[in-house]
């Protein structure tokens, strides 16, 4: 310690030192170290924005994709870390488009609309079920607040990055501020004792008046920007409605029945907002009606089974009927309702009742990576998007299939080969964390 600097007198030797640190001539600051660059060579590769590659070569620098094609087209660079893939299969990293991984929270009791409240400010990203998703092949997710409410608060779009802060695993926008939508709720959930809605008519009203309280507020700040003495008092949640209204922020509306599905539609026309229709278990009888409004669809196929009457129509088959009408169909997992780590499952189920296969992996990849703006970074692999793909041991459809690898921005996340990692992949409840998973108990004679 320089005691100098804390107001100490020095011994001779100690203050010689001292000027000659000073006053010695600045030392060049080291070069920045070259980012890494991988190469993974021999795997069947599924890029989505093109036709498989049976013999395949990914280029990864830094946390970005450098090169993708065949064996022989594409070069491996001098220096690179090359990973011997041949049997295996990569796949662009999983976009998980409705989860609820973190233990999310959104609104209270208190209101049945709380657009103000953020997900941003309830994720715990140290919860078990982060690594879940990656171990999963799960890179990008929404992380959605509950559906109990009309509007349960905003989502936030996350990176499945190893980190300890939520910062670490956000996604900014071009301002530098998190990405995310508006977790909008009808049907059952939201309808219960005051003061939240007894019916479906009383739960659109209060959607509808609170939207025009929202332009009126924008309206008044605008006429009002000159005078800023006589401009209403800041109201968060009308601000965060006020992106809303300018489609800058994306409405995911959970939605089940056909005639709530009708009445989201309504909403969206009246109001001109975006928005990402989500679970839609009637799906199959207002395809027509969805292709129409040019909306998008992130489909659930295995639901809360003996949950809600409004889902008993869920249908298998609603992914192939939303593909056929030309609607953009993506799936997901509403972890916990689908446990993250069988996500693909859900891919291989669409294709069982009639999905394409092409449109079942780009429902998986980059058709959510559509519905959260981020298609130009995340959802295929091509050159200049981010490093995330996952290495899978088999055919991405196939029950059989394990996800061995999953990589983040170039940094492998998971690894089924680490012990810890495998725990994610294969524990039950709680697996990984010391709290809760216990392996087994033996028992001790009294």
């Amino acid at each position: 310690m320089n005691r100098r600097l804390r107001g100490l007198s020095a011994p001779p030797l100690a203050a010689a030192a001292l000027a000659a640190v000073v006053f010695a001539p600045p030392i060049a600051a080291p070069a920045a170290a070259a980012p890494a660059v991988h190469a993974f060579v021999g795997a069947r590769v599924i890029p989505i924005a093109g036709p498989e590659i049976a013999d395949g070569v990914l280029v990864i620098e830094g946390g970005t994709i450098a090169a993708v094609g065949a064996r022989g087209e594409v070069a491996v660079p001098p220096g690179a870390e090359v990973h011997d893939v041949a049997g295996k299969v990569i796949l662009p990293g999983l976009v998980d488009t409705h989860t609820h991984v973190g233990e999310v929270e959104g609104g209270d009791d208190s209101a049945p609309l709380h657009p103000e409240a953020r997900a941003l400010d309830a994720v715990d990203v140290r919860h078990p079920g982060i690594q879940r998703a990656q171990a999963g092949g799960i890179t990008t997710v929404n992380v959605m607040p509950g559906s109990g409410h009309l509007m349960s608060g905003q989502t936030i779009y996350l990176k499945l990055r190893d980190g300890d802060t939520i910062g670490e695993l956000s996604i900014p926008d071009a301002d530098g501020n998190p990405m995310g939508g508006m977790k909008m709720a009808n049907g059952t959930n939201s309808r219960r004792d005051p003061p939240f809605p007894g019916t479906r008519a009383k739960s659109a009203s209060l959607v509808r008046q609170r939207f025009v309280a929202a332009q009126d507020y924008l309206d008044k700040r605008e006429r009002l920007a000159g005078d800023p003495a006589e401009q209403p008092a800041r109201d968060l949640g009308n601000e965060a409605l006020g992106e809303v209204l300018s489609g800058e922020r994306m409405v995911h509306h959970h939605t089940h029945r056909h005639d709530d599905v009708m009445t989201v539609l309504r909403l969206k026309e009246e109001f001109g907002f975006r928005v990402v229709l989500h679970h839609v278990s009637d799906a199959a009888k207002v395809a027509e009606e969805i292709a129409a409004a040019g909306v998008p669809v992130s489909a659930i196929l295995v639901d809360s089974p003996g949950g809600k009457l409004e889902a008993r129509d869920l249908l298998l088959e609603n992914a192939a009927a939303l593909e056929r009408a030309g609607v953009l169909t993506a799936l997901h997992s509403d972890d916990w309702i689908t446990d993250s780590r069988l996500f693909l499952r859900m891919a291989g189920l669409a294709v069982r009742a009639g999905m394409s296969r092409e449109g079942a992996l780009r429902a998986v990849t980059l058709s959510g990576a559509q519905m959260l703006d981020l298609a130009d970074r995340v959802g295929s692999l091509e050159p200049g998007k981010d490093a995330d793909f996952a290495i899978l041991s088999g055919d991405p459809l196939s029950v059989y299939t394990e996800v061995l690898e999953t990589w983040v921005e170039g940094e492998r996340v998971f690894d089924r080969g680490n012990p810890q990692d495998r725990l994610w992949a294969e524990g039950g409840w709680g697996a990984g964390e010391p709290r809760a998973h216990v392996a087994c108990f033996e028992e001790v004679a009294p």
